[in-house]
């Protein structure tokens, strides 16, 4: 069983929602906020029949029934999608409550429930020294999807929206952002939600609201192939490129062969409030998945990928740690980091 949601990225639906008057900006959130639960779940090997149960909390006075209505068809829509590829989702049900004394806007939540046989189950814990670390991409469009994806995900919304978007907004929506902030940390940046990102075809409230890339389709026919290869996989969430640090015992983890930097990412960065090693903490940075595999397969997982447009690589291996506590060494072009 595993419970997560979308987190502040539905403060810019609903931003996104209330500049258009178009309630449509709101289906996107429910993918994240399901693919936030299976991904994290196909870490660990389970790649088909999830049982979802979804719990929304909203203010009625802001929120109507018919984003409501956009949310449902959202995870409809996700399901069919996966569905398609051979992953079986069945929603069970859920809540949706009227909180406005508690939410400003709107929360999107899920709990997911699956079994797999014990024999299936993928253990990030045998992580060991002399693994290739298979990275997948975050970025771009698989045959899977219906549009450009900025690899945005749904961690580190926050701080990307406050620090990309204009102060106006602080004016203009209000119920968006905590009581508790100080002022000067408030929608801080120089974009418009309307305004192209730079290095990309995408608005800045595209990139920004771009649905969380599930891998499942690929893993679904990627592990009975591989499986007896792969002895971990990490989705990169919270944490970003770091998170890995937190599985296996005694290992140092290189990472020497990153993605280039997606747009949305270096347009957060190029605006000097994050600092180059807390960039590679907050976000994926390029990529979302990784599978730590036998060297000999590598380039075999990287072909599966790419039957699906998925770009992947080799983006670093693993080594015995010599102080025997794990870390992580990230070798990019922003520069090098010890975690």
């Amino acid at each position: 069983m595993h419970a997560d949601g979308a987190g502040t990225k539905s403060a810019i639906a609903y931003m996104m929602a209330q500049e258009t008057g178009k309630d449509h900006f709101y289906q996107g959130i429910a993918q994240d906020s399901l693919v936030m639960n299976i991904d994290d779940l196909g870490c660990i090997g389970a790649t088909d029949h999830f049982y979802l149960s979804n719990t929304i909390g909203r203010n009625a006075h802001r929120v109507s029934g018919a984003a409501i209505a956009e949310v449902i068809r959202g995870y409809d829509t996700c399901i069919e999608a996966l569905g398609a590829h051979g992953v079986k989702v069945t929603m069970t049900g859920g809540e949706t409550a009227d909180v406005g004394d508690l939410v400003q806007t709107l929360i999107v939540d899920s709990t997911v429930t699956v079994r797999l046989p014990r024999r299936e189950i993928i253990d990030v814990a045998q992580v060991k020294p002399g693994l290739a670390i298979v990275g997948l991409s975050s970025t771009g469009q698989t045959i899977y999807e219906t549009k450009q994806n900025s690899g945005m995900s749904s961690n580190g919304l926050t701080a990307s929206r406050h620090l990309l978007l204009h102060h106006d907004y602080l004016q203009r929506y209000p119920e968006t952002v905590s009581s508790t902030l100080p002022d000067d940390k408030i929608y801080c940046g120089t974009y418009y939600l309307h305004d192209c990102l730079p290095q990309s075809e995408l608005t800045v409230g595209e990139a920004l609201l771009s649905p969380t890339r599930t891998y499942l389709p690929v893993l679904k026919s990627l592990l009975p192939k591989f499986r007896e290869h792969i002895y971990g996989m990490v989705h990169c969430t919270g944490g970003g490129q770091v998170k890995c640090r937190d599985f296996g015992t005694g290992i140092h983890y290189i990472k020497d062969r990153l993605f280039p930097i997606p747009a949305l990412f270096a347009a957060i960065f190029d605006l000097g409030e994050v600092p180059a090693a807390e960039m590679y903490q907050i976000f994926n940075m390029g990529h979302r998945l990784e599978i730590y595999c036998d060297e000999v397969v590598a380039l075999d997982i990287i072909e599966h990928c790419r039957l699906f447009q998925l770009d992947a690589q080799v983006i670093g291996h693993t080594e015995k740690s010599k102080c025997g506590k794990n870390h992580v060494t990230i070798c990019s072009e922003l520069g090098n980091f010890k975690y």
